[in-house]
């Protein structure tokens, strides 16, 4: 079971205060995992085994996802109340300004940690905020279709889906390029996290007005993108070196959205070696 911490933090309507869940492993230089909209921690899993050779890992589930709590009714699911939670969570751990690696979603939390110069350096991995108009809308579209499916389908059948590779492609394909290589478990696991997901709607809700506009000049930066991402396509990866031109931009060959599980050696490389220059 992972473990909980309840802290406060500011937000834009005064002090409030959230419980979070998380998983930490190993030793070294701090080192933060935010997942994407619906997942959970576990989206790291694959990749874990391997920072936490060279890293204290904090592998946390954010609010309104995975195993935390919503945040509280009056607070929007938006960057100023999102960042300032994920910085008090860290004080709260009594680590200060990690590393941090962010996929999706948590690319974008990442990228605006470092924009506020509360971490040490950022790996964004499909980065959210790099968008089009258009592709932003079918990419919210497509994410409110997959969260629509799990809805529907009852317990039975997604156990049922889950031990066939096909069963599997059928339920993740969108966001990995070999979702044959995801266990049963979790699969169930991820497709249960996402029809669970409370914070869902919100984070949807503010995320339609999201661009991620300004540089970090002062951070070691890295962009990695999947070359079969479906979800965010990879030319949002060009985009992003445009906003950032002092990052590293990284092509990660034959991997879909959600990275980690694709090629696990790989992404852990990159998020090592990204976080070994800060």
């Amino acid at each position: 079971m992972p473990a909980r911490i309840t802290f406060e933090f500011e937000t834009p309507q005064g002090r409030r205060a959230t419980s979070l869940a998380y998983e930490r492993r190993g030793a070294g230089e701090p080192l933060l995992l935010l997942h994407g909209i619906g997942h959970h921690w576990q989206a790291w899993e694959p990749v874990l085994g391997v920072l936490a050779t060279e890293r204290d890992v904090i592998a946390v589930d954010l609010p309104g996802f995975g195993a935390s709590d919503g945040l509280p009714p009056d607070c929007a699911y938006d960057l100023t109340t999102v960042t300032p939670a994920l910085a008090a969570f860290c004080a709260a751990l009594g680590v200060e300004r990690p590393h941090v690696a962010g996929n999706s979603l948590g690319g974008l939390l990442a990228l605006q940690l470092g924009r506020e110069k509360a971490v040490r350096s950022v790996t964004a991995l499909s980065p959210a905020g790099f968008w089009t108009e258009s592709e932003r809308r079918y990419a919210f579209g497509t994410l409110r279709a997959l969260r629509g499916a799990a809805l529907s389908m009852p317990r039975p059948l997604i156990d049922r889906l889950s031990r066939t590779p096909a069963g599997r492609t059928a339920l993740t394909s969108t966001i990995y390029a070999r979702p044959g290589r995801r266990s049963p478990e979790a699969v169930v696991a991820e497709t249960l996290a996402l029809r669970e997901a409370t914070g869902f709607h919100q984070t949807l809700a503010a995320g339609r007005t999201v661009l991620f506009g300004e540089d970090i000049p002062s951070l070691p930066v890295t962009i990695a993108w999947g070359t079969r991402d479906r979800l965010l396509l990879r030319r949002q990866g060009v985009r992003a070196k445009r906003t950032l031109p002092g990052a590293r931009l990284v092509r990660l060959p034959g991997c879909g959205h959600v990275p980690m599980n694709d090629d696990p050696a790989l992404v852990a490389r990159v998020i090592l070696d990204g976080s070994a220059t800060g």
